[in-house]
């Protein structure tokens, strides 16, 4: 059985953890205790087993086994299915970190199922320990704490945002040439706030259905619990669409400054040509077999060398007044 723990409270108060589920009936035939399950890379036989212990819904099982679930809240005759995903944006150069965290709410159980051990249970745990009168209130207390978990990892990575982004400002204003390297950096960068944005903006719905008081999900007491976590995931939504903002006026910019740049560089250009071609108009003229003033006189050749001069210093102050060189 892939179970990291059981861990059964009652009272408030933990009791001795557990490996096994052999025990949870035994614990539950006690209306006071409240179990808590972890699953950590469950098989169908590991989900199968706590089925028949507890009565899960096949279509909660298979969606906990699959993962890249969307967070949803799925209401069943004998528990609900609830799936987040916590995030870490460490590394946006690379693919944004997804760990995705299912969970079966009894009314006096608890089964969570993780793909990978990104999310600290340990530390969940000891929240709860030091908090035994938020669990007095069974069920309800862990999944906030949970949540509350998840939600805060969501101002890390979006503080990760932040700071990638504040970095790309100062890199599309500087003189020199943007490295392709940096460029698919910015747009895997672009892709993962993307993903963000679809995993933060369900779990807002998820949560706010949980506040619901007619649902009857938690005790009154809970509820000003579950409304700080849905306040979290309004500033998280509002933070997350002004990097949507940022992330838009960055790419815009980027491209405004691309054309100012590439127009910089054809003012020189088109500048240069035009000096350029004035000593190629009058070695031109000078050139052809037909007479002309000054025709094999020295005169003639001193005469076209000033007027090339001449021509090309003048053309030269021109743009250079205008900013064109």
């Amino acid at each position: 059985m892939s179970c990291s723990h059981v861990r059964v409270y009652r009272d408030g108060q933990g009791l001795r953890p557990s490996t096994s589920v052999d025990e949870v009936s035994e614990r539950l035939a006690d209306p006071a205790n409240v179990v808590w399950i972890d699953v950590v890379h469950p098989s169908v036989d590991d989900l199968q087993l706590l089925a028949d212990e507890l009565g899960l819904h096949e279509l909660a099982i298979e969606d906990a086994l699959e993962p890249h679930q969307r967070p949803k809240l799925d209401h069943y005759s004998s528990h609900l299915f609830l799936s987040a995903h916590l995030v870490d944006a460490t590394r946006l150069d690379r693919e944004l970190g997804v760990s995705e965290v299912d969970m079966f709410i009894g009314p006096r159980w608890l089964i969570t199922v993780r793909h990978d051990d990104r999310l600290d249970m340990t530390e969940v745990a000891s929240r709860l320990d030091r908090s035994p009168e938020l669990v007095e209130h069974g069920v309800s207390s862990i999944v906030y704490a949970l949540l509350d978990a998840i939600v805060d990892g969501y101002f890390d990575a979006i503080s990760a945002f932040d700071d990638f982004y504040e970095s790309v400002v100062d890199g599309i204003f500087a003189d020199s040439a943007i490295d392709p390297a940096d460029q698919r950096q910015w747009f895997a960068a672009r892709r993962a706030l993307v993903r963000f944005h679809r995993l933060v903006s369900p779990l807002r719905d998820v949560i706010g259905s949980l506040t619901r008081r007619e649902h009857d999900f938690a005790p009154e007491p809970m509820y000003p619990y579950f409304q700080d976590v849905y306040d979290h995931m309004l500033r998280v939504g509002e933070s997350v669409e002004s990097l949507r903002d940022l992330m838009s006026t960055i790419v815009e910019t980027n491209l405004a400054l691309r054309d100012f740049r590439q127009n910089q560089i054809m003012k020189r250009v088109t500048s240069w040509a035009a000096i350029i071609a004035v000593p190629t108009l009058v070695t031109g003229f000078y050139g052809m077999n037909v007479p002309f003033p000054g025709d094999g006189e020295p005169w003639g050749v001193v005469a076209a060398m000033i007027l090339i001069l001449a021509s090309s210093t003048f053309l030269y102050f021109q743009f250079k007044r205008r900013d064109w060189l």
